[in-house]
């Protein structure tokens, strides 16, 4: 069940074999998060391991136990890097243990690994995905520590913490001899069915005696014959510690399948064992019992999540309180006894003022929203969001002013930290007697995190609540919550009263561990810093391309370098995107010792034509985070006004665009192979087209732009821009850079067609239109017109004209669209009129039809959709939604455009053979995600999906048809099934040639009897199991599942037989 789980690496255990229980360590470049508020790690989850964490960390807060294991030096337990030296023995799991919690304990980060731990066990990937019970994971690994540690000084670690015995009579009531039997335990498992809590399934095990009579005799061994007896059972001796299993899971033997017991079951947090005991001469002292870890199951049989709550003994983490939220005394002081702050654009200023009243308590981060809405009478949305972002983002980006919780949804202000120590000139490595002698200890560094300076402790040992990686303070009432529910009390651990903690224990995590784990400690401590600070540089430090005014010049549209320049026109500047504009300015102005005049920075962009200033820079209070500076971004550095005497274009409508311009030449200049010359100039993006003609002192003629990437002078290659077009812009025209243009004068207009083979062609408007067809069923005179356009044209202007050829209303400017017909006459999903010819992958020529209806934005999809199975063009409906929309939001807009009512639906795509295929079901997921695109067609399904990890399994019940008087007994039915379904393997010409078999053949008839909702994990059997409780089961009688068949359907047929009931549905 647990793989290799605990097999000790001997050297019997060869070196592949321990190499094919590691798995591959993915990196992740982002470093671990330090502690939170509580200062207690957490542990992170490999996928399924919650129930492995919940127990590592009770036996991390069960201090003898973790000091019991801290006392085995290595040279009992041998060392990690001896692992696989064949001549060594290594105790590796001890060892991981060992360094797991001093993990826990000193390591500054909030959630510690368990993937090293987890490869001791020969754990493969599948299995750390996998959960299992925690429960019996508590045995096998208390079972694996005493095989592990046979021949060490903590050979009875177990036997001396968990060890117990209860001891069973047997009393003859005829001659009084008693029977004994001595059972040990290192965990008492109890009933919790019919019982309302642990104190009476205690009594009822140990205290009330079981009568052997009537039929139910006991066999006396003095007596040698059957007798009445008394059965009791007692503990004879206790544990320090004592682990309790509830029996919450059970099965019903009336529906066959298993359950989760969710009634109440209180237990107590100090018990009394006294009267369960067979002594009590000891001191009452001896008998008493404290809580202090309830491991908590959330979910069903067949899945779930375990956390944990636990009580800290040693007082390591920092509980604090937190503001309750319900009580309205405490939320009308907070919103109505604040000051009045003086508005201020500072929203740094305004958040401090606030956080200083509450005495470092944490509130809810909305609360803060609340009371920043009281005190400046504005919403943080509205003054703040559009500058500064989201007020958590805020928050987070603040981290040096604002403590937030491991959720992180509450937030508290730092108190102002105390200068440190600085740290060791020289890090030295320990020595092997004691690696702090002779010098102070291990720096704070090796203290969990936090702030060291927010000390929010109450009084006493506190609970917390660890959830994988997460650590939460909770109040002791919140443990009467776990008594029932789906999310109740699964294990208990309480410990004995008498056992104190010395006070040199008391919230000081490196009592009793061994130096070299608080070395290593401290040597990890600082490496995460480093990494930290490795980290926070690289995402926050920015590399700017400083280009310097004073070395470029203004030719040919853009900035160049200047020819005469020996030195780099070019400066590199590293700068925190945390700093802001008015720091990059001094940085510039320090790094320029020479300046002189005014220093204005201006974002830049290298283009094909050179430099262009795009932008000037402007807000020196704004950090280059808030003005979307990003890494590698060019910056002019000049004095705003000209460079090098000239007065520079600027702005993103100026940018320089590179055009390849091709003239024809005469037949006598012509070079072989190359009838044009091809010429490259440049021209802001929002000059005219005309303004081509004037800058080469040609005469007005056409304009021709390749489509291609031939050069050669033929038709298809070419695209003439319409006259009306030459007063757009460039950028209008979309041209861009490295297109090529051919310009033509009206003379050389008709010499320009001739194509490379000698033939003429009659006309370029044949390539240079596109057809539309009315279909709006408007009155009009032509039912279809040619509309001049080229590939460039957008379908909004093609559309438009196309209204006005037609004659069509004017209405149906707002409400047409344009729709492709194919060959097939069949209309196509229209696409968004922004779009040009070339974007809708239309061809020129293309017939077009206009049709009632918006089209979609470039953000909308198109989609088709069905009810059923019925795929017929005509009951097609067709619908316009938004690409972020969810599963759940598509499927509730397709019900009200079909007029259907109800939940019980879902959404499947049609597939490639045009039938259902997958349902969607990820109702939370947007289209996008799932990859739905325009023109899909989605079929509206009835039913309602399926939990996820669940099956909805349809269920048939098969049944013959036979004359009036032909009976069938139940048993009798199956054998008819195998005798029709052998018919059904005959064929046609096998019957040409046999005659008709005297067995009546019944007509195969199916009635649906139901659905049944079932784990994946589940097997056949308990499909089975499920199904004979169905109420259309109920009339018929069957003994068992072992007598039902179960064959997949096919085509409304009996398809493929199940035969092994033990394979899971998956």
């Amino acid at each position: 069940m647990f793989g290799d789980l605990f097999e000790e690496d001997f050297p019997s255990i060869s070196e592949s074999r321990w190499e094919r229980g590691r798995k591959s360590k993915a990196l992740h470049p982002e470093p671990s998060p330090p502690r939170g508020l509580t200062r207690l790690s957490g542990l992170q989850n490999q996928g399924g391991t919650c129930y492995l964490n919940s127990l590592l960390q009770t036996l991390h807060f069960t201090p003898e136990f973790r000091e019991a294991l801290f006392a085995l030096d290595p040279e009992e337990l041998g060392s990690l890097e001896d692992k696989d030296d064949p001549d060594a023995k290594v105790r590796i799991i001890p060892l991981q243990l060992q360094r797991l919690f001093a993990q826990l304990l000193l390591s500054d980060q909030q959630a510690a690994s368990t993937t090293d731990l987890t490869d001791s066990f020969g754990w493969s990937n599948s299995e750390e995905m996998r959960q299992h019970d925690v429960q019996e994971l508590n045995r096998i690994l208390f079972s694996a520590l005493e095989s592990s540690l046979v021949g060490t000084s903590g050979h009875d670690l177990i036997q001396r913490l968990y060890h117990g015995t209860v001891v069973n009579h047997i009393m003859c009531r005829e001659c009084e001899n008693v029977s004994e039997r001595q059972e040990d335990f290192l965990d008492l498992t109890v009933a919790v069915k019919d019982l309302s809590g642990l104190e009476e399934a205690l009594w009822s095990m140990y205290v009330e005696e079981e009568f052997f009579d009537g039929e139910n005799l006991y066999h006396c061994g003095a007596c040698n014959k059957l007798v009445s007896a008394v059965k009791s059972a007692q503990l004879r001796k206790l544990p320090p510690f004592l682990t309790i299993s509830l029996l919450r899971f059970n099965f019903d033997f009336a529906k066959c399948e298993r359950y989760k017991e969710t009634g109440s079951y209180t237990f107590p947090l100090q018990m009394d064992l006294k009267p369960f005991c067979e002594q009590s001469e000891l001191d009452d002292s001896e008998y008493v019992y404290d809580l202090f870890s309830v491991i908590i199951h959330k979910g069903g049989c067949y899945g779930g999540h375990y956390h944990v709550y636990i009580k800290d003994v040693d007082q390591l983490g920092n509980w604090y309180l937190e503001e309750d939220e319900s009580e309205p005394v405490a939320k009308a002081k907070s919103l109505k006894e604040l000051p009045t702050i003086q508005e201020t654009d500072n929203p740094l200023a305004v958040l401090k003022n606030i956080l200083s009243q509450e005495e470092n308590h944490l509130i809810p981060v909305d609360q803060l929203g609340q009371k920043l809405l009281a005190s400046i009478e504005i919403s943080w949305n509205k003054k703040f969001r559009k500058e500064y972002g989201p007020l958590l983002k805020f928050l987070q980006a603040h981290s040096d002013v604002f403590l937030l919780s491991s959720n992180p949804s509450k937030v508290c202000l730092r108190r102002e930290a105390s200068p440190s120590r600085p740290p060791p000139d020289e890090l030295k490595p320990p020595s092997p007697i004691d690696p702090f002698q002779d010098q102070s200890p291990p720096s704070s560094e090796a203290d969990p995190a936090g702030d060291p300076q927010l000390e929010i402790r109450a009084e006493g040992p506190q609970w917390f609540d660890l959830n994988d990686s997460q650590v939460e303070p909770i109040q002791e009432a919140d443990i009467e919550k776990q008594f029932q529910g789906k999310e109740s009390a699964y294990m208990l651990f309480y410990r004995k009263t008498q056992l104190q903690r010395p006070p040199e224990a008391q919230s000081n995590p490196r009592y009793k561990v061994p130096s070299h784990l608080l070395w290593e400690a401290e040597l990890a401590n600082r490496e995460l810093q480093k990494k930290r600070a490795e980290y926070d540089s690289a995402v926050n430090n920015l590399t700017l391309h400083l280009h310097l005014g004073s070395s470029y010049e203004f030719s040919n549209g853009a900035l160049h370098p200047t020819s005469y320049r020996t030195e780099s026109y070019v400066l590199d500047l590293t700068i925190d995107k945390r700093k802001t504009l008015s720091d990059l300015r001094l940085s510039v102005f320090q790094l320029l010792e020479f300046w002189e005049g005014d220093l204005v920075l201006s974002l830049a962009k290298l283009v094909p034509a050179g430099l262009h200033v795009c932008q000037t820079l402007e807000g020196d209070e704004l950090t280059l985070h808030e003005i979307e500076m990003t890494d590698g971004e060019d910056i002019f550095v000049w004095n705003g006004m000209e460079v090098g005497g000239i007065r520079i274009p600027t702005g993103n409508d100026t940018v320089p665009i590179l055009l390849n311009i091709l003239q024809l030449i005469d037949d006598n200049d012509e070079e072989k192979g190359q009838p044009f010359v091809e010429t490259c100039h440049v021209f802001p993006s929002n000059a005219k087209v005309g303004t081509i003609f004037t800058a080469l002192a040609f005469p007005v003629g056409l304009i021709l732009l390749n489509t291609t990437c031939s050069r050669a002078i033929q038709l298809e290659n070419w695209t003439v821009i319409p006259k009306e077009n030459l007063e757009k812009t460039f950028k209008e025209q979309g041209l861009k850079d490295g297109n090529s243009l051919l310009i033509l004068d009206s003379s050389s207009y008709n010499q320009s067609l001739t194509m490379a083979g000698g033939r003429q062609t009659n006309s370029l408007s044949n390539f240079n239109w596109m057809q539309v067809r009315n279909l709006c069923q408007a009155d009009s005179e032509e039912e279809q017109v040619k509309v001049s356009a080229n590939i460039e044209t957008m379908l909004l202007d093609i559309r438009i004209r196309a209204i006005k050829e037609l004659g069509l209303q004017e209405e149906l400017v707002n409400n047409s669209c344009l729709r492709l017909i194919d060959r097939s006459g069949q209309l196509l999903p229209p696409v968004p009129e922004n779009y040009t010819v070339a974007e809708a992958a239309m061809e020129m020529g293309s017939l077009l039809g206009l049709c009632r209806g918006k089209a979609p934005t470039s953000s909308q999809l198109f989609l088709f959709f069905t009810v059923g199975c019925d795929f017929e063009s005509g009951l097609m409906k067709e619908i316009i939604v938004e690409q972020t929309i969810s599963v759940s939001e598509c499927l509730k807009m397709m019900l009200e455009k079909a007029d259907l009512q109800g939940d019980s639906w879902h959404l499947r795509k049609m597939d490639w053979c045009f039938e259902a295929g997958e349902p969607l079901s990820e109702e939370d997921a947007c289209l996008s995600d799932l990859l739905i695109y325009s023109g899909d067609t989605l079929i509206l399904s009835e039913g309602k999906l399926p939990p996820k990890g669940f099956l909805k399994v349809p269920i048939w019940w098969y049944h013959p048809s036979f004359p009036p008087g032909y009976q069938v007994d139940p048993p009798d039915q199956m054998d008819h099934m195998i005798q029709q379904v052998d018919a059904l393997r005959i064929t046609p010409e096998e019957n040409l040639y046999k005659e008709a078999p005297e067995v009546f053949q019944p007509e195969i008839l199916f009635t649906f009897v139901g659905d049944v909702e079932i784990s994946e994990e589940a097997s056949l059997a308990d499909l089975k199991s499920q199904a004979m409780v169905l109420p259309s089961f109920l009339d018929f009688s069957f003994p068992s599942p072992d007598f039902l068949r179960a064959w997949t359907m096919e085509s409304k047929r009996p398809g493929r037989l199940l035969r092994n009931n033990q394979q899971q549905l998956k």
